[in-house]
C-alpha cells in the first residue's frame, strides 16, 4: 500500500509558479518529488537497524534548485549526456545546440528539462508529471510531449518515461539522482561495493565524448562485473572517477544491470532497466562549493549517479543504438531502483 500526498513546495520568483511537492509513502521507502524538473528531493530507506535514512543529495529549499547545480535529483533531455559540438543531422539538415560543457552540448542545453516546470497529477501510488517541449525548444527540432511517471510499490521505484513528436527528433531521458547509501551528507561513497552487468563499455576523449570504439571490460579497472569497494578500486587504477557509459542488453522488459551495497548499514540498491546504457558517475565535480540539506557540504565523491540511457552521442555516432523518435512512434523506456537490506 502507497500513500501519495501533496503540499506547496514554493514558487518560482520570477513569475510565481507553483512548485508542489508529492510524497509516496510505503512501509519500506518514502520518496519526495516536486513538479519543478520531476526532481527527487529525498529518498528515505531502511537499513539493517529499521530506521530510515535519506540516500540522495539535494537541498532542504526550492532555491538551492532554482541555483545553479549539478542536476541534483532531476530528470534531465531533451538529450541526456553529451552530444558532440552540440551538433547533430536529422533528415538532411544540420541542427545547432546550446554548447554548456566544454566544446559540448550537455544535458538539454542551458534550459533542459530539468529547470521546467511540469504539470502533475497524483495516481494511486505515485505521480505522473507531463510537459510539453516546443518545436525549437533548445534548438531541437519537433513538439515533444513528455510525460515521467514515479511509481511506488513497497521498495521499489520506477520511472516510466514516455514521449511522442511531430518531428524526428533525437530523444534521451534519465534521471541524474545522486545517491549516498551511507545517508545524505556522508563525506563520500568510498566503502560502497559496486557491480554494473557490462561486458563492454564506451572509452571517451578528453572532452568526455566517446571516442565509436566499444572496448571490452576485461582486464580493465571498467570490470564491475564482480562486486568491488569502490575507495579501493579507485586507488588501485588511480582513478579520479567514473563518468562512463557501460553497455547493456537493451530488452523491452527491465532488466538487472547494477547493484550497490553499503555494508555497514546493509542498505541495498539495484537497478534494472530497458535502456541499452548506464552512466556511472561518481561525482567528480563536487568540490564543496554546494551546501545541501541540513547545511551538507557535498565534497568530490560524495554521491554516485546510475543514469540510465541511450549511449551519448549517439545521434551522431551511426552504430551506437538509434536516438531517433519519428513521427507516428513513441519512446518508452522503464527503470526500476529496488532497495532491500543485506
Amino acid at each position: 500500500m502507497t500513500e501519495v500526498t501533496s503540499e506547496v513546495f514554493g514558487d518560482l520568483p520570477l513569475n510565481g509558479e507553483i512548485v508542489e511537492k508529492f510524497l509516496l509513502k510505503s512501509d519500506l521507502a518514502k520518496v519526495e518529488i516536486i513538479s519543478l524538473g520531476c526532481i527527487i528531493t529525498a529518498l528515505e530507506t531502511k537499513g539493517r537497524d529499521g530506521k530510515f535514512s535519506d540516500i540522495v543529495l539535494g537541498f532542504d529549499r526550492l532555491e538551492g534548485y532554482i541555483n545553479k547545480h549539478p542536476y541534483l535529483g532531476a530528470v534531465v533531455g531533451r538529450v541526456a549526456n553529451r552530444i558532440a559540438k552540440g551538433k547533430f543531422t536529422v533528415e538532411g539538415k544540420e541542427y545547432s545546440l546550446a554548447i554548456n560543457n566544454g566544446p559540448n552540448s550537455l544535458h538539454g542545453g542551458i534550459k533542459g528539462f530539468d529547470k521546467a516546470v511540469w504539470i502533475p497529477e497524483m495516481l494511486p501510488n505515485g505521480v505522473r508529471f507531463f510537459r510539453i517541449s516546443p518545436d525549437g525548444e533548445e534548438g531541437y527540432p519537433g513538439e515533444l510531449k513528455v510525460w515521467v511517471t514515479y511509481t511506488l510499490n513497497g521498495g521499489e521505484l520506477t520511472i516510466n518515461y514516455r514521449a511522442q513528436s511531430n518531428k524526428t527528433t533525437p530523444v534521451n531521458l534519465t534521471n541524474h539522482a545522486y545517491f549516498n547509501l551511507a545517508g545524505q551528507g556522508s563525506h563520500n561513497i568510498y566503502d560502497h561495493e559496486v557491480s554494473i552487468e557490462a561486458d563492454s563499455y564506451l572509452p571517451v576523449d578528453d572532452t568526455m565524448i566517446p571516442t565509436g570504439e566499444v572496448a571490452s571490460v576485461q582486464d580493465t579497472c571498467f570490470d564491475l562485473r564482480k562486486p568491488v569497494e569502490l575507495g579501493g578500486h579507485l586507488q588501485k587504477f588511480q582513478l579520479g572517477g567514473f563518468d562512463h557509459n557501460f553497455c547493456l542488453t537493451q530488452s523491452k522488459e527491465p532488466q538487472f544491470c547494477a547493484r550497490v551495497c553499503y555494508p555497514p548499514s546493509g542498505r541495498v540498491m539495484e537497478v534494472y532497466t530497458t535502456q541499452p546504457g548506464i552512466q556511472f558517475y561518481t561525482g567528480n565535480s563536487l568540490d564543496g562549493t554546494l551546501k545541501g540539506k541540513g547545511g551538507s557540504v557535498y565534497l568530490k565523491h560524495s554521491g554516485f549517479c546510475l543514469e540510465t540511457q541511450n549511449w551519448p552521442d549517439a545521434v551522431n555516432q551511426s552504430h551506437f543504438p538509434d536516438a531517433l523518435l519519428r513521427l507516428g512512434e513513441e519512446y518508452k523506456h522503464t527503470t526500476l531502483f529496488k532497495f532491500s537490506v543485506a
